[in-house]
């Protein structure tokens, strides 16, 4: 029954990556998750505007290595454990919360770039201040 060998997984960042709740039962050694985006999610993270995000960010991606080693593996037929939900709900909670940090990032840079094109030369605020604010072009599930 499972696979009581797998440790660790690597998956995509993408909602209905999971389809089947039992698909983990029985895989009581499968605690970590790593995400084939991780690259580009980490740069995206590092150049948000604010350190709450950032950290908000941070601290939902290791929700999973330290949940999943408490998720319940399932052990029969009518047990199928936790581990997948679990992974389900990390991935949804990510990715509607980078989605939106991405969207309030984007609302704020084009408020600061209003008021300082106000205040100084067009061609200084577009060729030397928004390209340093301007988050990694990767786009995530859900985004426009």
């Amino acid at each position: 029954l499972g696979c009581p060998s797998l440790e660790r997984i690597t998956i995509p960042l993408k909602d209905g990556m999971i389809t089947y709740v039992s698909i983990f039962q029985g895989c009581k050694n499968l605690k970590h998750v790593d995400l084939v985006e991780g690259e580009q999610l980490r740069d995206t993270i590092d150049a948000l505007l604010l350190e709450e995000w950032r950290n908000d960010m941070k601290d939902k991606l290791g929700v999973i290595n330290r949940s999943l080693p408490t998720a319940r593996a399932g052990n029969s037929y009518n047990d199928e454990g936790e581990k997948a939900q679990t992974v389900q709900l990390w991935i949804s909670s990510v990715l509607s919360t980078i989605v939106r940090y991405k969207a309030q990032h984007r609302s704020l840079l084009n408020e600061a770039a209003t008021a300082l094109q106000l205040a100084s030369p067009n061609d200084v605020v577009l060729e030397n201040v928004l390209p340093f604010l301007k988050l990694p072009s990767y786009t995530f599930e859900g985004e426009d």
